[in-house]
């Protein structure tokens, strides 16, 4: 019979030692044995995962004044995306909150929107690329400043996407949460600062298994002179796909019929 010697250098496999409980700090209520995992996005910083259907992720802007654009690809067939245009047109929206829900190109419900303590969510503003970072910015290169580098947010998510077989031409619009964009009469936008309240969430519940990439780098609209993006908590977990009298579905016949199109294949 083997024995586990418990030490230092040989922890017991019981041990959870490689994934720190994150979720604790910004989502203390959630069950631990639904908790799939948590992260703390540094700003500037970008990511990955695939959400299967049925689980949910709660972002927290950790600081004050954050933004954190996130894209979204069917996991199955990452052809099938987020379609911006269809999803303002069909919910009758120029900006995102509780209720609305991020369709695909083919009439399916990406991920819900199930909380929202902001309010306001960007779809319009689009990503911070490296031409507009040096002009606002300047330039801080890995190789000279290592973390505390510059980097824009087109360039992190191009990142995010290639590790799963996506490229330049795969990039879509972005969805800007915590950030708050106003159009004015003459059709030009104006960047709200300081829109989104130190730990302000929002959470979506993924209706199809959904590859998301996201960066925490500033907004393009942002003015700001001072290159100071803000730290986001993740966290993911089990909840369910979505019932019957589920506020997103009823909330429009459009976003009934999109989460019932994502329903049909899972049947």
């Amino acid at each position: 019979m083997e024995t586990w010697l418990d030490t230092p250098d040989n922890p017991s496999p019981a041990e959870p030692v490689d994934a720190v409980a994150h979720w604790q700090r910004f989502a203390p209520e959630l069950e631990p044995a639904r908790v799939m995992w948590s992260e703390i996005v540094p700003g500037g910083g970008h990511w990955s995962a695939v959400m299967p259907r049925g689980s949910r992720l709660r972002m927290v802007a950790l600081e004050a004044g954050a933004n954190l654009g996130m894209v979204l690809y069917s996991a199955r067939e990452k052809l099938e995306r987020y379609c911006m245009p269809d999803s303002l047109k069909a919910q009758h929206t120029a900006h995102y909150t509780r209720g609305h829900v991020l369709m695909s190109d083919m009439g399916r419900a990406l991920a819900s929107i199930t909380r929202d303590t902001v309010g306001w969510h960007d779809p319009l503003g689009g990503l911070l690329d490296a031409e507009r970072l040096a002009q606002q910015y300047g330039t801080r290169p890995f190789q000279t400043h290592r973390n505390a580098m510059y980097r824009s947010g087109k360039d992190g998510l191009l990142i995010e996407i290639g590790k799963h077989g996506l490229s330049k031409r795969d990039l879509i619009a972005p969805v800007n949460f915590f950030s708050k964009v106003t159009v004015d009469e003459e059709g030009r936008f104006h960047f709200v600062p300081g829109h989104a309240d130190a730990f302000s969430e929002v959470e979506l519940r993924f209706e199809m298994d959904t590859l998301i990439a996201f960066s925490t780098a500033p907004h393009p609209l942002d003015p700001s002179p001072t290159y100071a993006p803000k730290k986001v908590g993740l966290a993911a977990w089990r909840s369910g796909p979505a019932p019957a009298n589920d506020f997103c579905r009823r909330f429009r016949p459009e976003n009934a019929r999109a989460i019932h199109n994502a329903d049909l294949l899972y049947l």
